[in-house]
């Protein structure tokens, strides 16, 4: 193991200059992958920022006693699914929507009676905010006598779910083909070391080492290269972040987030190197 780690040291003083190529090709490619993942993490939050907002209202009858809403409540909040069931009486809605439309001020002044009813607003836990378990919701709170009528913007709700459905589907492809030109610019950059390193490996082969002794050193190498390249991939990416986060608010990677990316630096390296170092043991078996 000792060789091993000697041989991969030497190989960045053989050749620093291709040495820190290759490093700044891995961390330029998983700076893009990186660039990608901050654009979706932060579309993805903003659809969770919406999504917390899903509430269905029931609207109750005039003359509800509030000993029947009380025991609905408890109904309510235990239904699978629901977060929380609020009573919201008469005078409270007429305020709120004294707060709310101020334009119609005048209007409210006027009112010999309030006009708007009590209603329960009814909040979804996360995951069960998809259309079509508000709507059951929704229909099981219709069934309520003292329910007049029910609403939680079904259309509104449907539009989150495509959206969240389509920024899954384009985050997959597109993920997918920023780690596929990783590879292939990865794998470009290491076998440009492999060939430097060629006469090297001749004259190991001829000495009468194994393939699985030549294959280490560039394994080790293109570990080591990886980590330093999703390491370098970090920097940049919380550079960009910055710069964005002074004119816009975003958020960034946490830690285990951080750490993913390195790792899929690292395991490019390594997949990178085997394949490279592969091909080449190959062609000189066969010549």
């Amino acid at each position: 193991m000792r060789l091993v780690i000697r041989e991969t040291l030497l190989s960045f003083r053989r050749a620093p200059v291709l040495s820190a190529l290759s490093v700044t090709t891995i961390a330029f490619a998983l700076f893009v992958v990186g660039l990608f993942g901050l654009v979706a993490l932060n579309i993805r939050i903003a659809l969770e920022d919406v999504e917390e907002r899903v509430e269905i209202v029931a609207y109750l009858m005039r003359g509800t006693p509030v000993e029947v809403v009380t025991v609905a409540l408890g109904d309510i909040e235990a239904f699978p699914g629901v977060e929380s069931a609020t009573y919201v009486s008469e005078d409270d809605n007429l305020a709120r929507a004294r707060l709310d439309l101020t334009e119609f001020q005048e209007v409210y002044d006027d009112l010999a009676e309030n006009p708007l009813p009590a209603s329960i607003e009814v909040r979804m836990s996360e995951g069960y905010r998809d259309a079509g378990t508000v709507a059951q919701v929704a229909e099981w709170l219709g069934s309520f006598r003292f329910a007049e009528d029910v609403r939680f913007g079904r259309e509104w709700v449907e539009k989150i779910d495509r959206l969240q459905g389509i920024a899954a589907v384009v985050g997959l492809v597109i993920g997918a083909a920023f780690a596929v030109a990783s590879v292939i610019i990865i794998g470009t950059t290491v076998r440009m070391t492999v060939l430097h390193r060629s006469r090297e490996i001749a004259i190991m082969r001829l000495v009468g080492a194994t393939n699985g002794f030549i294959r280490r050193p560039f394994l080790l190498d293109g570990i080591v290269k990886g980590v330093l390249g999703g390491i370098t991939a970090i920097g940049l990416n919380y550079a960009a972040y910055a710069a964005i986060n002074q004119i816009y608010s975003t958020s960034f990677f946490n830690v285990g987030q951080a750490m993913l990316l390195v790792l899929f630096g690292t395991a490019l390296g390594f997949l990178a190197s085997a394949v490279s170092v592969a091909r080449h043991l190959r062609r000189v078996t066969a010549g």
